[in-house]
């Protein structure tokens, strides 16, 4: 689908050229707010391989599925939400790990990890009933 270069910046007439698009198209992305390129001091645009990506999943959700561009932004949004849930999800793993990993090496050792600290000395000690009379 794509004649594309590794790593770079791509102007917008090269990008339109690879997809086979009009420019106006492009145009009409990033009005809508699907795409978002960066630009250079005389205000051209410039696609990474980042937008180009994206700008990949639009064209297939338009020819592929015959999407609309209202219905782009609302997948694309999603997509982006999902991926954040994806990387929160991933954050409370490692977290749950971590401290089932410091719980059990508390566990280990009763000194450690205990409400109240606890001295070596009162572990080795039984307590006595005291004696009847």
């Amino acid at each position: 689908m794509t004649k594309r270069k590794s790593k770079g910046a791509y102007m917008i007439s090269s990008v339109a050229e690879m997809y086979g698009i009009h420019p106006q198209t492009l145009r009409l992305y990033e009005r809508e707010g699907l795409l978002k390129p960066s630009r250079t001091e005389g205000n051209t645009r410039l696609y990474t391989d980042e937008d180009l990506q994206r700008l990949e999943f639009i064209l297939s959700l338009a020819r592929d599925l015959g999407v609309n561009i209202s219905g782009m932004a609302i997948i694309l949004q999603m997509r982006e939400r999902m991926e954040e849930m994806q990387r929160q999800i991933q954050d409370f793993v490692q977290y749950i790990q971590e401290e089932v990993l410091t719980r059990a090496h508390a566990a280990a050792d009763p000194a450690k990890g205990a409400i109240v600290p606890v001295r070596r000395s009162m572990l080795a000690t039984t307590i006595q009933p005291p004696k009847k009379r």
